[in-house]
């Protein structure tokens, strides 16, 4: 009878069939695709890293190595991995074909949640140091910035402070020509800084940072508006360049991120392709076996 028949006439409530599953077998076969994985990509990096020669600048483009390493990582994961599942079907002892490519899948899925665990860990592990360097260097900045603050304070009393704020306010909006220079200079860093935010200049602050550029520089009102319009097309100019290059690195982004999703998504189908045919290769086969058995005991004897 079949496995299915026998199955099929198993009363309700009797006892179930055994385990076909050897998970000392499946454990096997991760660990050791994990380790030939792991040998064969440190292998591929020390190849990687012989390429690269900074004294005869003849190392290869950023994009020719990434391409270099996924390939690589491919090509290890797949050859890991058959070997891992032909080890799980074969300890398995298992002589059903469908048996065997689950152990492969098994191992496939050990090996993938093993990897992941890894990563997961390696990248908390960057983010941490990552952390702690920051953390370090802020407590620092703090401290340098409390000692210069102490230093400022120990030299300009909040009396001579305050009178130089209120000198630097009464000068603002003032006749260009009796201001000074500090004064001047206080009040297009405050037009320019609202032209920033704003996006623009009105006529009005237009027209007061060109007589401001014009007492500042002791040059024509004619002039100092030309140099004005040109801050102007020159903050235009910067904007539509600055928005330009964020779309475009907002588009290479989501590109990399696609191709980097699809080529992990290749890596694990093919994984599993290899995972599955490595075991169906070490699945036993007892008609073999058996038809061997004869010769095999008048060999022994």
């Amino acid at each position: 009878m079949t496995p299915q028949t026998d199955a099929a006439a198993l009363p309700e409530g009797g006892p179930a069939l055994p385990s076909r599953i050897s998970w000392g077998a499946v454990l096997a076969g991760g660990v050791i695709a994990a380790a030939i994985a792991a040998t064969l990509n440190i292998l591929g990096a020390a190849i990687g890293a012989t390429t690269v020669d900074a004294v005869a600048r003849a190392t290869p483009g950023a994009a020719s190595l990434g391409l270099s390493a996924v390939a690589w990582l491919v090509v290890a994961n797949t050859i890991a991995l058959a070997v891992g599942g032909y080890t799980a079907a074969r300890l398995s002892g298992s002589a059903d074909a469908t048996d065997g490519a689950l152990h492969g899948l098994a191992v496939w899925a050990i090996a993938f949640l093993v990897s992941a665990v890894l990563v997961g860990n390696l990248l908390a592990g960057v983010a941490s140091t990552a952390a702690s360097a920051a953390s370090g260097v802020a407590g620092r900045a703090a401290e340098g910035v409390g000692s210069a603050v102490s230093a400022v304070a120990g030299q300009a009393s909040p009396e001579a402070l305050l009178q130089r704020a209120q000198d630097t306010l009464r000068g603002t909006g003032g006749d260009p020509a009796a201001m000074t220079t500090e004064q001047r200079g206080t009040e297009i860093a405050a037009l320019l800084a609202r032209r920033a935010a704003t996006g623009g200049f009105s006529d009005e602050a237009r027209a007061r940072l060109g007589t401001l550029v014009a007492a500042e520089s002791g040059i024509p009102a004619e002039e100092a508006a030309r140099r004005v319009r040109n801050v102007e097309e020159q903050g235009r100019r910067a904007a539509a360049e600055t928005a330009e290059r964020a779309r475009a690195a907002a588009d290479a982004t989501a590109r990399a991120a696609s191709i980097g999703a699809f080529g992990a998504f290749a890596a694990l189908l093919l994984g599993a392709i290899a995972a599955v045919l490595g075991a169906r290769r070490g699945t036993r086969d007892w008609v073999a076996l058996r038809a061997r058995a004869p010769r095999l005991a008048a060999r022994a004897a």
